[in-house]
């Protein structure tokens, strides 16, 4: 007991929103919760999606037991093919997780064969010092856990992405029981969600949408289409009750949406009446004012089945005057010009658009407020918090909502960012002194999910902003003489056919450039290329008072 350390280690998901990722290390065992992805901002051009840095882990390998999810959210899943490609531990999960993370393996080629077992809420299971509770919570999506976990040293409570909903849509409720007794026994750390400490109050029910998509329905004469996140399946539960109730027909447009509601189906977590779900190629055959559309692409996604139907050109989603379309979900922060860029094209087509705020609101957030994280504090009682999932702001703010607490138990708060490590042994809490390799990777899907490098996304902003110029020239290997051009190819950058800023002059700088070179520096293209390139770069600067310098990408050719 006296030797026995145990370190937190973030790797994703402290000072930033996404990309959740917590290391558990104790006595030789290591354990990860979560592996999610980030989405980019539009300054990562051609990225897809980011990850965590695995150094650490990959470091770490021989001691690692367990990967456990605790809910199917991209941020919180998204990374698991990535990591499974890399390492390959168990991974833990709950029956609607773990059915999402074995869809994802249909897109990605792993060598081995994944481990996944399945975890169920009050059922305790040991990973080599640590042992695991999942404790049942309430979040925006089913089948979701908190973490109880008992180490060496005492308990740890990770609570995930959680709101205490009192009467949520599948009656299972959050296990505030637990919680409590776990806070009695004892706690150590407390690790919880920081996602809506600005909120003062409670988070309303997932319920409490009910109302307003009533009065839509009970008011609607045309087609309803509503646009939601994917795995919002209480949300496209309520809207199948009320279509059975409003005798509509309901049709799922998207991938990703009709993939979530297929999986909840299957395993019990979504109820469908016989009759009520139609193909979306059976839509024409369907009244309009008998039809209720579900639609992927609540963020304007620039190719999601809603941006294309509010531009009309999705062959079965059609948007008529009048139809009525409802968005209900939350803005994302950086995708605001995409979303109302979207509803600017319903409006265009005079649909009448739902959107905002509203009473009753027609979405709830999925994430705790200050009452309910002030709850789970108190209930808990731990002797060190950590505040988690957050961009830096909500992690203080959620360090100062605990600070009362230093009366009842509370000894130290501590704000840890990526790569900051929290270590707690027999002399107490501290942060830790090694350097953790930390960062981000970068993935484009569309080059079979290859690693980005920062020269390449620097590269793909220089010619996003500056352009490109691309001279060719054929030089004979033998005489070192030009046999044929320099061609000038320029994409984003203007030149002239004459005038000073020209392409002929361009020409003339590539030429006197070759002829000016002695044949051994001729013989070394990778040297002439630079060649080119500098006396180019050093032309444009002369010539424009320009910030912008066009990328140059010579092309030598030997013949």
């Amino acid at each position: 007991m006296s030797d026995t350390r145990l370190e937190i280690v973030p790797l994703g998901g402290l000072g930033e929103f996404g990309m959740n990722m917590l290391a558990l290390r104790c006595q030789g065992d290591l354990i990860v919760i979560d592996a999610g992805i980030l989405f980019p901002g539009h300054e990562l051009l051609g990225v897809d999606v980011i990850v965590p840095d695995l150094t650490w882990l990959v470091d770490h390998e021989d001691e690692l037991r367990a990967l456990i999810l605790s809910h199917g959210h991209e941020d919180h899943v998204g990374a698991v093919p990535y990591v499974l490609s890399e390492l390959n531990p168990p991974v833990y999960a709950t029956a609607f997780t773990e059915a999402l993370v074995r869809r994802k393996f249909d897109d990605h080629e792993l060598e081995e064969e994944p481990d996944i077992r399945r975890m169920v809420p009050g059922e305790k299971f040991q990973l080599g010092c640590f042992t695991i509770e999942p404790i049942r919570v309430t979040h925006s999506t089913v089948d979701c856990v908190a973490l109880a976990i008992e180490t060496p040293l005492g308990v740890i409570i990770h609570t995930a992405d959680f709101k205490i909903d009192q009467t949520p849509i599948d009656g299972k409720l959050f296990d505030l029981q637990k919680f409590a007794e776990y806070g009695q026994r004892g706690v150590l750390l407390l690790l919880s969600d920081s996602t809506n400490v600005d909120r003062s109050g409670f988070t309303p029910s997932e319920r409490t949408v009910y109302p307003a998509f009533e009065d839509i329905f009970s008011r609607a004469e045309n087609a309803i289409f509503v646009t939601c996140f994917s795995s919002s399946t209480h949300r496209v539960q309520q809207l199948i009750d009320l279509s059975v109730e409003f005798g509509r027909k309901v049709s799922l447009i998207g991938r990703s949406l009709t993939s979530a509601s297929e999986l909840a189906h299957d395993l019990g977590l979504l109820r469908i009446p016989d009759g009520v779900m139609v193909r979306p190629q059976d839509l024409s055959r369907i009244p309009k004012d008998q039809q209720l559309v579900i639609v992927s692409g609540s963020q304007g996604e620039p190719m999601s089945s809603m941006s294309r139907a509010a531009v009309g050109t999705h062959r079965h989603a059609v948007i008529d005057e009048d139809d009525i379309v409802v968005l209900s979900a939350r803005v994302i922060p950086g995708n605001e010009k995409a979303i109302y860029r979207m509803v600017d094209h319903l409006c265009r087509r005079k649909a009448d658009v739902r959107y905002g705020s509203q009473n009753p609101p027609l979405h709830v957030s999925g994430h705790a407020s200050q009452e309910e994280l002030k709850l789970i504090l108190n209930l808990v009682r731990p002797k060190y918090f950590v505040p988690v999932h957050g961009e830096y702001r909500q992690l203080s703010q959620h360090a100062r909502l605990a600070a009362p607490l230093r009366d009842n138990g509370l000894e130290e708060t501590f704000i840890l960012t990526d790569g900051e490590s929290l270590v707690i042994d027999e002399f107490g809490a501290r942060k830790g002194s090694e350097e953790i390799p930390v960062g981000r990777v970068l993935i484009d899907m569309g080059t079979g999910d290859e690693i980005l490098e920062e020269m390449v996304i620097r590269d793909r902003r220089h010619i996003s902003e500056f352009g490109v110029i691309i001279p060719i020239v054929a030089i004979d290997r033998r005489t070192g003489e030009i046999e044929s051009g320099p061609e000038i190819i320029s994409r984003g950058y203007v030149l002239s056919e004459d005038g000073e800023l020209s392409l002929d002059a361009a020409r003339r700088v590539v030429e006197k450039t070759v002829e000016g070179s002695s044949r051994e520096e001729v013989a070394d293209l990778g040297l002439m290329e630079e060649k080119i390139r500098t006396d180019l770069r050093r032309y444009f600067s002369r010539k424009t008072s320009r910030q912008s310098r066009p990328l140059i990408v010579p092309v030598i050719l030997e013949t």
